[in-house]
């Protein structure tokens, strides 16, 4: 179930607790834990209502600026049934945790063997550790970057990077992938030690998700951190292509919640 990220910010604050969908059949279930940027998403309810008696109070719990705006979106495939999905944040992701832990030798040993299992599975043979180095020499560039190089195909690399983000090793942007610290530690146990050339983390309060577009945007500008942000007005970020209303919307919230503002210090 695809939820925009204003949305998810908006259930994680508690404005938005619907969600309506045309589907042909229910694709959630009522206590399916959706794994979002947010954290976790819970599916409280789901059931079958007639788009006729969707309410104006239930359009607003659903993001909607008023039911005139719920309806039209709901003007595609009017074929489908209409879908009421019951929403709530339910917590962080465990994963975000996992992945800032460092693990202990016997950690990183049952780690390894993990690893070892899904290469030993795995009908094009090992994968694992030519993923992660691969993320460790290149984070945050695109996945089909990344895959090419490996000789892979976009959709088949990023289930294997999924599978090394469920152990904690790695961390989804809105462009590429890094390794986390979890993920460093293993790679740097089975090297012998840290890599001399690998660069560190931007230093600041990391961005949130706003999108490929905004997000490149913003890189070629040299804006890596939450705190680069302060230095721009919201006019002067909207002149940047691939920067839309809704990547600002994300912005302003992420500001908001550390007590920031756009362009409340001098650019560096």
């Amino acid at each position: 179930m695809m939820i925009r990220p204003d949305t998810l910010a908006a259930i994680r604050d508690g404005r938005v607790d619907l969600a309506f969908r045309r589907w042909d059949r229910p694709r959630v279930k009522a206590g399916t834990r959706l794994r979002t940027a947010v954290g976790l998403v819970e599916v409280v309810a789901v059931d079958r209502v007639p788009a006729s008696r969707i309410t104006a109070a239930e359009a607003r719990r659903a993001g909607a600026g008023s039911l005139v705006e719920l309806r039209a979106q709901l003007d595609h495939h009017p074929e489908r049934p209409v879908w009421r999905i019951e929403l709530r944040h339910a917590g962080p992701d465990p994963r975000e945790a996992l992945r800032s832990t460092v693990p202990d030798a016997a950690e990183i040993a049952t780690i390894i063997a993990r690893l070892d299992r899904l290469d030993a599975a795995s009908p094009i043979g090992p994968w694992t550790r030519a993923t992660l180095a691969i993320i460790d020499a290149r984070p945050t560039v695109r996945a089909p970057d990344l895959a090419a190089d490996l000789g892979r195909e976009t959709a088949d690399f990023k289930i294997d990077v999924r599978k090394l983000k469920e152990l904690g090793l790695t961390e989804s942007l809105d462009i590429g992938y890094r390794l986390s610290p979890r993920g460093i530690a293993v790679v740097d146990h089975e090297a012998g030690g840290p890599r001399a050339d690998r660069a560190a983390p931007p230093e600041g309060t990391p961005m949130p998700r706003i999108g490929a577009p905004a997000t490149r945007a913003l890189r070629q500008q040299g804006i890596w951190t939450l705190d680069a942000v302060r230095g721009w007005t919201e006019r002067d970020l909207l002149a940047l292509h691939g920067v839309g209303p809704k990547a600002i919307r994300i912005l302003a919230a992420a500001l908001a919640e550390r007590d920031w503002a756009f362009g409340d210090r001098p650019r560096s």
